[in-house]
């Protein structure tokens, strides 16, 4: 049993700080500090270009991903480090679509991640092949796989509505999309650490995800890919970057594809970014993944019911978005209400972060690892004092920023 007490003690968290925006960006690992300071003074100012082999810089893409594959059920060699989200979104897709030539559609919905939309609007454009991709609500999908059936080319999805907490039911989908002979993306952006997934046992194609929101990577933090070991030599790179190549340093004028998963691989690792991501992952290792599904949903139905039970008389308008049945949610819960950005720039004005999704969603993020029921009680308690005197309507809080 994990002990979340014990991880608490491991983030730097502010004092008097209640973070519930872990689902955007995980807090600072107070190891991280140690471990980027040493990746500076030890490796990049003493070893300097020799740190990529004497500090195994090349080879932490590979070493992380397995790392990080351990929390996804992926197999060892499957999973890979480096570049963006946005970039591993194009590479999959652009994957997939090439290994179903005769097929026109991408299936997505219209809870996914934009980005993930935007990537596959423009591979779709610079193809100009005809595809089309294909947005139902998020409950229609499993229809929308029947119905489009053969010419159904790619199965594009994010496990977790970014917005509400909805949560895929993956297996059933993978299953659905196997039966027309379509492949699946998972983005796990809102899934990775956040419970236990499965990629293996549910026979997932391929999955993307971040590392800096539940893995508390940091900001910038690389992305990682995933590609089932049956497809690992049949898919073709359409960024055939040098290090994805099979032999960089050879400089060959050529691209040949490296074997497996290392032909996912596009630019030079992001040193300094991986020392911090190491010294996440760190925790997880001590980290019982079924023990922190079951803290994370004990938290958001404390956090439902208070915020029911307190505000529903204050504010009738603010009303749950999320599913109320916990098995269909991630780990966020989120409100819907009209001043939603008011609100929620009062409540991190009074030390409790969350953060607003247009038009008018609030959004919460409960993760174990560093929030407990004494931070949901204060979060209540604060959402209760700004609803019952109508704080939010402050003047200050209406003016919107960059990052909402």
């Amino acid at each position: 049993m994990t002990d979340f007490s014990a991880t608490k003690q491991l983030f730097a968290l502010p004092e008097g700080v209640t973070y519930l925006d872990g689902n955007s960006l995980g807090p600072l690992p107070i190891a991280a500090q140690d471990r980027m300071a040493s990746c500076l003074r030890d490796e990049w100012g003493d070893m300097l270009i020799t740190g990529w082999n004497k500090a195994g810089w090349m080879d932490q893409p590979r070493i992380l991903g397995d790392r990080i594959g351990k929390l996804i059920g992926a197999a060892t060699g499957s999973t890979v480090v480096g570049d963006t989200l946005s970039i591993k979104v194009y590479q999959a897709l652009a994957s997939a679509l090439e290994m179903r030539p005769d097929r026109r559609v991408i299936l997505s919905d219209n809870g996914n991640f934009p980005t993930d939309l935007y990537m596959a609007e423009g591979l779709v454009r610079s193809l100009g092949q005809g595809h089309r991709i294909e947005t139902p609500a998020p409950e229609d999908v499993a229809a929308s796989i029947t119905s489009i059936g053969d010419d159904l080319a790619v199965l594009m999805l994010t496990e977790v509505d970014y917005r509400t907490g909805r949560r895929h039911d993956m297996a059933a989908l993978i299953r659905a999309a196997h039966d027309v002979g379509a492949l699946v993306i998972w983005d796990l952006a809102h899934s990775a650490g956040a419970f236990a997934v499965d990629v293996t046992g549910t026979n997932a194609d391929l999955a993307v995800g971040c590392t800096y929101k539940y893995l508390n990577g940091g900001p910038g933090a690389p992305a990682f890919i995933y590609v089932a070991p049956r497809l690992a030599d049949q898919v073709q790179p359409a960024l055939s970057g040098w290090l994805g190549h099979d032999a960089p340093f050879a400089f060959d004028p050529d691209y040949r594809p490296g074997t497996g998963i290392d032909r996912m691989r596009v630019g030079t690792p992001p040193v300094l970014q991986m020392a911090a991501l190491e010294a996440a992952l760190d925790i997880w290792d001590q980290v019982d993944m079924d023990a922190l599904r079951a803290q994370s949903v004990k938290l958001c139905e404390q956090f439902i019911m208070g915020v029911e039970a307190t505000c529903s008389h204050l504010a009738p308008d603010l009303t749950l978005a999320s599913p109320r049945d916990a098995a269909m949610r991630g780990s966020q819960v989120s409100f819907r209400f009209e001043h939603g950005y008011a609100a929620m720039q009062a409540l991190i004005a009074r030390g409790v972060i969350g953060d607003f999704r247009a038009p008018d969603i609030m959004r919460f993020g409960f993760t174990p690892l560093y929030i407990d029921e004494g931070d949901v009680d204060r979060a209540v308690e604060t959402l209760t004092d700004i609803m019952a005197n109508r704080l939010w309507d402050r003047p200050e809080y209406h003016t919107r920023s960059a990052v909402t």
